[in-house]
């Protein structure tokens, strides 16, 4: 379902705001990240995969519970840039906003490689950029005239992929080899970490959760937690039957843009399955697109006075740019958003969740205590996750 910005949910979803909180969070953590993990987990490891997975996965349970309280300990409305600058000054608002543009455009960019490829699979004909202009056409469009998906579309979707998932485990049950349950490898120690990383990355959503709670804030901590979690089961149980089904050899015959975990399925598992779950991850790239891009013109916008066509120049030109450049790939892209906006993201949220404890103008509807400890390992691990990204970049 779409909505026009602004406009009041009615029926069942405006009657059920809890789950459409906790659909709005996930429908923004699950995106292109669940397509690209089966492939970086296949090359360092499952049981390395899976540990890191939960590690991550559980790092951002908390992450986005740190965000809530600071949604409720303030008495305006921002976005995070807004919340940035009100406990961090113009400084926390300026890496905020860089982490929040470099982790959209990522993700926006990775949507277009993604849906180009996983389309002219399904049609099989033409070729992937096509339909990767298609795709932005569309969506452009949409975006413009300020229509967004709403909770019940996310929830649709969600519902849809766990069932896609279960009849993927039933139907390739027979095929998934343990053989392809790899150990570890030492020298793709740091390949999933991004892509991971990026596959977690909700928190802008925490803000509009609270929008979408209204008077029932007293959920919040629930429906995060919930919008949180879920992921981290989908994730899993995608990433045993995709690489049981494929393997990492086969993984490596495809073309780096085709290691697409539904793409590879198509190939190499049950081909009625593969179309299903193709088209499944068109729709749910779909909603996040439009979902992402909305929140980074609105930005621009609100927080920066943009008009409102500057904001969608600005929101839409540079994916687009990057992908006729062919400038990057679906995993390089991923990796290195995941890593450097995922990092930043996870320091100014447990920087700011400090500072809204002590200067926050409004009493939560929950308090979690200060876990100085584990904000430090948080942000240790985020820093050096930043410092590698960047030396596999520049040196």
């Amino acid at each position: 379902m779409l909505k026009k910005r602004g406009a009041p949910i009615t029926g069942f979803f405006g009657k059920h705001k809890f789950a459409m909180a906790v659909t709005t969070l996930i429908g923004t953590i699950v995106g292109a990240g669940i397509l690209g993990i089966p492939y970086v987990v296949a090359k360092a490891g499952i049981f390395y995969g899976f540990v890191l997975m939960i590690a991550i996965g559980f790092a951002f349970v908390f992450l986005n519970l740190f965000a809530g309280e600071v949604v409720l300990r303030t008495k305006k409305q921002y976005q995070l840039t807004g919340y940035a600058e009100k406990y961090l000054g113009r400084t926390g608002k300026r890496i905020m906003t860089f982490s929040m543009v470099f982790n959209i455009y990522g993700a926006l960019t990775a949507y277009l490689i993604g849906e180009g490829q996983t389309l002219f699979f399904i049609f099989g004909a033409g070729f992937p950029l096509l339909y990767t202009l298609l795709f932005f056409a569309v969506t452009s469009f949409i975006v413009y005239k300020g229509i967004k998906a709403t909770g019940r579309a996310e929830l649709i979707l969600i519902s849809l992929l766990f069932l896609v998932v279960i009849l993927i485990g039933i139907f390739s049950f027979r095929s998934i080899d343990t053989h392809n349950f790899t150990p570890l490898d030492l020298s793709y120690f740091f390949l999933p970490y991004g892509v991971i990383l990026f596959a977690f990355m909700g928190s802008p959503a925490i803000p509009e959760v609270q929008e979408v709670l209204g008077q029932e804030k007293k959920k919040m901590k629930k429906a995060i937690i919930i919008g949180s979690v879920i992921p981290i089961v989908l994730y899993l149980l995608f990433t045993i039957i995709i690489i049981g089904v494929v393997g990492e050899g086969n993984f490596d015959l495809l073309a780096p843009n085709e290691r697409i975990a539904t793409i590879a399925l198509s190939v190499y598992g049950h081909p009625l399955l593969g179309t299903l779950a193709n088209l499944l991850a068109v729709l749910s790239m779909f909603t996040s697109f439009l979902t992402l891009s909305i929140a980074l013109a609105e930005m621009y916008e609100y927080d920066y006075l943009f008009s409102r066509r500057k904001a969608l120049l600005f929101t839409l030109s540079l994916p687009l740019i990057i992908i006729l450049f062919n400038a990057t790939t679906f995993f390089t892209v991923l990796g290195l958003t995941g890593a450097i906006a995922g990092g930043l993201d996870g320091i100014i949220i447990t920087l700011m969740y400090w500072k809204a404890k002590k200067l926050g103008d409004r009493k939560p509807e929950y308090v979690l205590g200060k876990h100085a400890f584990l904000g430090s390992i948080l942000m240790l691990m985020f820093v050096l996750g930043m410092v590698y990204q960047l030396k596999m970049i520049f040196f």
